[in-house]
């Protein structure tokens, strides 16, 4: 007699999550199971496993990794500050988090990571440091194929791959302009209407605005004739 066994990767970190299947046992396996000794093969699962575990994840990669917690100590009249301009929204740290917490809604967080990399990486003098952080950048959001791969033209990135290897401070400010014009022409507009910051200034959004309904109150005059008047609630 054989028993009909499923078995589920929930089961084993080493197996794929979509993989699901069973497997036929005889008595003898069920009495006496043995681990097949094919360490080359669970040597290669391991390390698959370990690689997914860091960087398989498109949030892993950034090298400024917040929660997604809301905010709760912005108060609204910080948060209305942001809409005066993008500018003001990135001279403020909530603003920034808040305003990343929004692009990961659209998954193009890559953009304002890129560029708070790109304000760091200005702020660095030491020359070992900046060729380190030049590659960094790079190879996160500059090649092809990068983790958080960036929107700019092939041009561009090839004048930042030709000078990546003894780069100066201004290196990728071509590429950190056009991120940052994308962001204020496109995202920030989006963002200014979006639940998340509709929810800081405790506004509605468009077509949202509240009304006061208006109901009618009946009124006996003394010839017991009933009359109508107009009252807001």
């Amino acid at each position: 007699m054989k028993t009909l066994l499923f078995l589920f990767p929930q089961f084993n970190y080493m197996a794929p999550k979509e993989e699901a299947y069973f497997k036929m046992f005889g008595p003898e396996d069920l009495q006496t199971p043995k681990m097949k000794d094919d360490g080359s093969r669970l040597e290669r699962k391991s390390r698959l496993s370990l690689f997914l575990t860091k960087s398989g994840s498109h949030e892993n990669v950034s090298p400024n990794k917040k929660t997604n917690t809301t905010p709760s100590n912005i108060s609204p009249e910080a948060a209305l500050q942001w809409s005066d301009s993008f500018e003001e929204l990135l001279k403020h740290s909530d603003g920034v988090e808040t305003f990343s917490r929004f692009l990961r809604t659209e998954f193009s967080e890559e953009n304002i990571e890129f560029w708070l990399a790109c304000e760091e990486f200005k702020t660095i003098d030491s020359e070992t440091k900046l060729v380190s952080k030049a590659k960094y950048i790079y190879t996160v959001f500059i090649e092809s194929e990068a983790p958080k791969e960036i929107n700019i033209d092939y041009h561009t990135k090839m004048a930042i791959q030709k000078n990546v290897a003894k780069p100066t401070k201004s290196c990728f400010e071509a590429a950190q302009m056009k991120v940052y014009s994308l962001m204020k022409k496109d995202s920030y507009p989006r963002f200014l209407h979006s639940d998340i910051y509709l929810r800081l200034t405790r506004r509605k959004g468009p077509g949202a605005t509240m009304f006061r309904r208006r109901s009618r109150s009946c009124v006996f005059n003394d010839r017991g004739e009933a009359t109508t008047e107009p009252s807001a609630w």
